[in-house]
């Protein structure tokens, strides 16, 4: 005679409400920073980059590239940027290394993603308020005429949206809770365990891969500015080539992505008949 099969194990009860509010409290300010820096690394971007050092300031001259090699004052301003985009660039890579997260783990518990989150946001705040710009030049590319002055910043202004606003859905699809840490507290304060848990396989073989899920639209932010002085060149170059060593992605996630966009699409299409056939009903 065959065992009944055991039942599914529940869920454990959760830490006490006190832990749990401090948790989330903890949370929510690693939020808060970590979205308030984004806001201002988007005006880092776009906003500094398409509305100020085009065509060079009245009045200044503009090294040629020979003269900036011997500025101390053009290669101290980059040597500092490299250091900025170093600083930015291990501690974004060294706590995503599954060891060091472990340790992490160990000192912090559920907290880990939000700590990721904080220290993300003070990295890029040190290489925002930091920055050195060479407004000197010398300039890799840089509009001159009075046509192209007053249009090219308005069709960057417009790439520039439009990358930003893709970057915000992808974000917003790719459960931005559970990005910024606070679906790992909620789920931990009743007793649900890690989030990523609930998840099928090849969504967490795509989380494994996806370190940046907006390499196409960072890269037009990154070079599709009026003007490209050493500091912006830099820039571009240096995040270019980390975000290309990071991006993993291969066939099976892009089918995987795909299937998700077509049923997205097919629930977008879904609810707009619905919300028709509802409209109809109401007038009738």
């Amino acid at each position: 005679m065959s065992a009944d099969p055991l039942p599914p194990p529940a869920a454990s009860p959760g830490p006490a409400l006190p832990t749990c509010i401090v948790l989330a409290l903890v949370s929510l300010l690693c939020f808060v920073a970590g979205f308030g820096t984004g806001a201002e690394f988007v005006r880092f971007l776009s906003f500094g980059a398409i509305f100020k050092n085009i065509s060079g300031e009245s009045g200044e001259t503009v090294l040629s590239w020979g003269e900036a090699v011997e500025d101390s004052q053009v290669l101290r301003s980059l040597g500092i940027d490299v250091a900025l985009l170093f600083l930015f660039v291990l501690q974004h890579s060294i706590m995503a290394w599954s060891a060091v997260k472990g340790g992490i783990t160990c000192v912090f518990g559920v907290l880990q993603r939000s700590i990721y989150i904080l220290c993300t946001a003070l990295s890029l705040q040190v290489m925002i308020r930091f920055w050195q710009p060479c407004p000197h030049g010398p300039y890799l590319w840089n509009v001159s005429s009075d046509y192209w002055n007053a249009l090219l910043p308005l069709l960057c202004a417009l790439l520039h949206t439009i990358s930003w606003l893709l970057i915000f859905s992808v974000l917003l699809i790719f459960d931005y809770a559970e990005l910024m840490g606070i679906k790992q507290v909620y789920y931990h304060c009743f007793g649900m365990g890690d989030p990523l848990s609930h998840k099928s396989p090849r969504v967490a073989r795509l989380y494994a891969h996806l370190r940046h899920p907006i390499y196409l639209e960072l890269l037009l932010i990154l070079w599709a500015v009026p003007s490209m002085p050493p500091d912006r060149l830099l820039l571009s170059s240096f995040l270019t080539l980390y975000l290309s060593l990071v991006h993993r992605l291969d066939v099976q996630d892009y089918t995987y992505l795909r299937s998700q966009l077509q049923k997205k699409f097919v629930l977008f299409s879904r609810e707009e008949t619905t919300n028709e056939r509802w409209g109809l009903w109401k007038k009738d």
